[in-house]
Order: structure tokens, then C-alpha cells, then sequence
């Protein structure tokens, strides 16, 4: 009779120790399952704010690109108004022809020159850049060789290639100087022309 009195106690001990085990298996899966829902709604709460900085970035970018655009269409304007308003007497020669946004397309090639200035034997291509840089040089450089392609009535024509912005440094300057470009930048309210050192393309 003790003894089964002892092997109930011991049955009923490893009853409540299995409960008690369970139990606890059962409050680790909720706090699992609750760690689980947090991680998710932190997930979702991550990629709503990823898609926010993404759509922000978009914006910013957009906005970015337009004040490029604005600036270099200002800089073109107003370069293109000081050679159409009297400042065509340069490069040491007089042009009674200017157009702006000049584009030519051929099978296999094409290119848009900012401000040409013609005259019955001379071609004067103006690169404009609101904030000019050294590595636009040999993009200015490469106008004159796709113009000869482009326009073969202009072939035994003088080309004279000019670099306008609205503001230079240096290095730019000497580069310019050193590729025979001439040098168009903005100080005060006037244009200002260095063309001592041009050369013919």
C-alpha cells in the first residue's frame, strides 16, 4: 500500500513537472511567436521607410536634374543673347549669323552645337556650360570634328571653336588656352572674349 502510495506521488511529480515543462514550452513558443510578429512589423516598418527614402531620393534626383536643365538653359540664354545683341565681332572677324540648339543628324552620327555664328567663310561653334570643368574640354575639342562630318558645305570653311560659362578657374582657362579654345566667361554684366590664342580647326 506505501508503495503505491509513493509510486502515485512520484506519478503524480512527474505529471506536474511534464505540465510545468509544457507550460514553459508553451510560454517560449508565445514569446517566440511574439518576437516573430515584432521582427515582421519591424520588417515592414524598415521597408516602408526604404520605399519612403527611395521615393525622397526620386524626388531629389528629379528636382537635381531640373536646376541642371534651368541652369544650363540660362547659361545658353544668355551667352546667346550677348553674341546676338552686338558681340559678334570676335575670333577677328565679323559674323552676321547666329543660331542656337543647332542639330544635325546623319546615318550614323549626330550632335547638337549650343550657339553657331557664321559668316561667308568662317563657322564659329560656341560650347556653353553654366559651371564649366577641365573634362569638358575634349568634348568641346570633338565639335569641330563632327561639325566637317555633319555639314560638308562648311568643309573649306575656318571653324573656330569658343567655351562659354559662366564661370572659369585656372586650370580650365590654360587647358583652353593650350587647345587654341577660345575662352567666353561672364564678368559683371558683360560677356568677356579671350581669343589671343585661337586656333583654326
Amino acid at each position: 500500500m506505501q508503495e503505491n502510495y509513493l509510486q502515485m506521488q512520484d506519478t503524480d511529480r512527474r505529471m506536474q513537472e511534464t505540465d510545468r515543462r509544457m507550460q514553459e514550452t508553451d510560454r517560449r513558443m508565445q514569446e517566440t511567436d511574439r518576437l516573430r510578429q515584432e521582427t515582421w512589423l519591424q520588417m515592414q516598418e524598415t521597408d516602408r521607410k526604404m520605399q519612403d527614402t527611395d521615393r525622397r531620393m526620386k524626388e531629389l534626383q528629379k528636382l537635381m536634374g531640373s536646376w541642371s536643365t534651368n541652369h544650363g538653359s540660362f547659361a545658353e540664354e544668355y551667352f546667346f543673347n550677348a553674341f546676338e545683341n552686338g558681340r559678334q565681332d570676335f575670333f577677328g572677324e565679323h559674323f552676321n549669323k547666329i543660331r542656337k540648339k543647332v542639330k544635325y543628324v546623319e546615318l550614323n552620327l549626330e550632335d547638337e552645337y549650343d550657339i553657331v555664328l557664321y559668316n561667308d567663310n568662317s563657322v564659329a561653334i560656341i560650347e556653353v556650360k553654366y559651371k564649366a570643368h577641365e573634362n569638358d574640354v575634349p568634348s568641346v575639342l570633338k565639335k569641330a570634328e563632327t561639325f566637317k562630318i555633319l555639314c560638308p558645305s562648311y568643309k573649306n570653311f575656318k571653324i573656330y571653336l569658343g567655351f562659354a560659362s559662366m564661370s572659369f578657374y585656372e586650370e580650365l582657362e590654360q587647358e583652353c588656352i593650350k587647345q587654341g579654345i577660345a575662352i567666353i566667361k561672364q564678368v559683371g554684366d558683360t560677356v568677356v572674349i579671350n581669343d589671343k590664342h585661337l586656333r583654326i580647326f
